[in-house]
């Protein structure tokens, strides 16, 4: 029998090779986040000190966002309005790797914008601004062109359909009819009451609130769920339909069979964004070649992990292989940069304190077992910085690392003051602090606050610097002169 495990892993190691057409409604996703402390004098409503702002692609733009994290490659055709935030997502689209963007601006179009305020890790208010009246006769005939083109220059074309008037019933049947004549996979994430639309896709993926409206049926269990999949499988010659369940996992149904996938995710912090994580990750499958059932499981894992995120979150392959074969003991707090931020921005939305602090970490000593035990007692997180092997020998010189970051990585793991170790390649943890953007900037008190790499950034957003105390007599330099001598 084979080893499902190492097949799912091979599979997501095909993503490079990914070549993924998005057609759908482009929005900008903006979040202010900040801290309530007091309630206005002139209305019963809370005061937000605005701490930062995020802006990221939403909606269809979101999809292309999940391809670019899984190593897929995207074509994007869409249409923005001739305003700021039209501007601003062009930009954002525009400055992601191997994604090749065709946004229509259409004059006197408001681009959708949805505004979140946050505060404590908790939602404030979403303010809309939107435009959703279908595009004109003309710029509906040009878009139609350059999606048919892009069709036949990528393997499988998704549409991501959030009704805000760019995927009409005129822009869907001709991309689908085009799309199945050149012998391309379509998959759909659909939206209303009415998916004639969509007829001949290969994919449609609702939820089950989605399935629920297009039916007219119950999808209270998962028998009812099957029989109303079934019931748009024949009313419109679908291939597939994959219902989304939320925190219960998914159901695949085709003519011949019916799978249902467990929920994969350990704890729901953010549904945001989910459904777009789920339809990109089985888009990149089924445009490598992975089969129906696989492309499912591997979307369901991808949909798993994006939950236990805060706010509209991706999986990358990383994430896809340490869900697949996990680490244990010690190595699952090794991780990326990515995903060391994105646990600092959960546990910051969890109330938690965020220390970060760094070194080469050559040969642990005592000294830096004393160092991590004070850094971790003014957090309530401590992640770990450690330079790789060309950085400490471009630091230390060619003698030096005296052991491998993957070795030095995994001891600094064991020790109960840190919480997750991250390997930089720079010469300094800079980038991976802007990245980061800890609570509490650590360093030794053989520096000073001047010295301290980072102390100015980490300032800047609200964020402290402190020294801890050392141990005399401790260093690398004479731990090393003690063993070699």
């Amino acid at each position: 029998m084979a080893d499902t495990t190492t097949d799912l892993g091979a599979y997501v190691k095909r993503f490079t090779r990914a070549s993924v057409l998005v057609v759908g409604d482009a929005m900008l996703d903006r979040y202010v986040y900040g801290e309530v402390e007091r309630v206005s004098p002139e209305a019963p409503v809370p005061i937000l000190t605005v701490m930062r702002e995020v802006a990221m692609p939403g909606g269809a733009g979101n999809v292309v966002r999940n391809l670019i994290a899984l190593d897929a490659s995207a074509a994007f055709v869409s249409v923005v309005g001739d305003d700021q935030a039209g501007s601003d997502l062009t930009a954002l689209i525009g400055g992601q790797e191997r994604v090749e963007p065709w946004l229509l601006v259409q004059g006197g179009r408001t681009t959708t914008l949805k505004t979140r305020y946050i505060a404590q890790g908790q939602h404030l208010i979403r303010a809309d601004r939107e435009q959703t009246i279908p595009l004109p006769e003309k710029l509906t005939e040009r878009l139609i062109r350059i999606a048919l083109d892009a069709v036949a220059a990528t393997s499988i074309t998704l549409l991501s359909d959030y009704r805000k008037g760019v995927l009409s019933d005129a822009v869907a049947t001709q991309i689908i009819a085009g799309a199945k004549s050149l012998g391309r996979r379509v998959v759909v994430d659909p939206k209303g009451r009415d998916y004639s639309r969509y007829r001949g896709a290969d994919v449609v993926t609702p939820n089950r609130r989605e399935l629920a409206e297009a039916t007219g049926l119950s999808v209270d269990t998962e028998a009812a769920i099957v029989a109303a999949g079934q019931v748009l499988l024949a009313r419109h010659e679908f291939g597939a339909v994959l219902v989304t369940r939320a925190e219960d996992g998914m159901s695949l149904i085709t003519a011949d069979e019916v799978r249902h996938y467990p929920g994969e995710a350990k704890d729901v912090f953010d549904v945001s964004g989910a459904g777009d994580t789920v339809v990109a990750t089985l888009a990149a499958a089924l445009a490598v070649d992975v089969p129906l059932f696989e492309a499912a499981r591997l979307a369901n894992i991808a949909g798993g992990i994006v939950v236990g995120k805060v706010g509209t979150a991706v999986a990358r392959p990383a994430d896809l292989l340490a869900a697949i074969t996990p680490a244990t003991g010690a190595l699952r707090k090794v991780v990326t940069a990515a995903a060391a931020a994105e646990a600092a921005e959960r546990w910051r939305a969890r109330g938690y304190k965020v220390g970060f602090t760094n070194g080469c970490f050559d040969l642990l000593h005592p000294g830096h077992v004393h160092l991590l035990e004070q850094c971790r007692a003014m957090c309530d997180r401590l992640i770990v910085g450690i330079n790789s092997d060309a950085s400490v020998s471009r630091l230390k010189g060619p003698t030096r690392p005296a052991q491998g970051e993957a070795a030095r990585a995994a001891v600094l793991a064991s020790l109960a003051s840190v919480d997750l170790v991250c390997l930089f390649e720079e010469d300094t943890p800079l980038d991976l602090l802007k990245l980061i953007k800890p609570d509490l900037l650590i360093k030794g008190a053989d520096y000073t606050r001047e010295t301290v790499v980072g102390a100015a950034e980490v300032e800047s957003w609200g964020g402290t610097v402190a020294l801890a105390e050392l141990l005399p007599g401790h260093s690398t330099t004479a731990t090393l002169a003690r063993l070699r001598g």
